[in-house]
């Protein structure tokens, strides 16, 4: 069980919270995760949706969760190209809640599907959470293994809806919040009209932006912003 302890304590980020996430359109799924996070509801959930909607913040949450009632989570991010070895697996069907993100990387891997085959079964066998994440519902993955398929399509599906322009403004006004400075609906009109839609690189922006206030001690506005963004290397 060391290799499944060391792969989370370097892939655990404890700053993703339920707190910290801005639902949208998406407060049912959110419901659906802290009743999985609390061991109440479905065995196992599966997430899809576009990059940047929020699926690997929402696993990170139910990891942040489950860890701060005393049980030990494991969560696997897959990376495109560069998988671990399968015997990851090894002993993980013991660990209470298991949480793989962007499992469309191990489709076509056939170690990896039949690994993850033999996992399914004995994970479910000893009643344990399984909460994957991808790109697109099971239905549409390019799984190889047929039975691996069929297993992804157990318990609940959902997916997970991209914010709109309105959302987003409040979204980026909600997430500056809980970092500790507040964004005002200019400021944040002026980022989606003059700089990027992309989610991860707008939550990117912030955490700068922050920075940028603290240690200036001013208020944000977009002249500052415009500042700050002039200032990048």
């Amino acid at each position: 069980m060391s290799s499944v302890q060391e792969t989370l304590q370097f892939e655990f980020l404890t700053a993703q919270s339920f707190d910290s996430y801005f639902p949208g359109s998406n407060a049912e799924v959110v419901a659906h995760l802290k009743r999985m996070a609390d061991n109440d509801g479905e065995q196992q959930i599966f997430i899809w949706g576009d990059a940047g909607c929020g699926k690997s913040h929402l696993l990170q949450a139910v990891c942040r969760q489950v860890q701060a009632q005393g049980r030990e989570p494991f969560y696997l991010r897959f990376q495109p190209k560069q998988l671990p070895s399968p015997n990851l697996l090894d002993g993980l069907e013991w660990v209470e809640w298991v949480g793989f993100d962007d499992a469309q990387h191990i489709a076509g891997d056939k170690d990896w599907e039949t690994a993850l085959f033999a996992f399914y079964n004995k994970h479910r066998q000893n009643n344990h959470k399984l909460l994957i994440a991808a790109d697109c519902p099971p239905i549409y993955l390019p799984i190889e293994l047929a039975d691996l398929k069929t297993r992804m399509s157990w318990g609940l599906t959902l997916k997970l809806h991209a914010l709109r322009d309105d959302q987003l403004i409040e979204a980026l006004a909600y997430k500056a919040h809980f970092l500790g400075f507040e964004l005002s609906p200019a400021v944040g009109r002026f980022l989606l009209n003059h700089y990027v839609h992309d989610m991860a690189r707008l939550w990117q922006l912030l955490d700068r932006i922050d920075r940028a206030t603290l240690a200036a001690g001013r208020k944000l506005t977009v002249p500052f912003l415009k500042q700050i963004l002039a200032d990048r290397a």
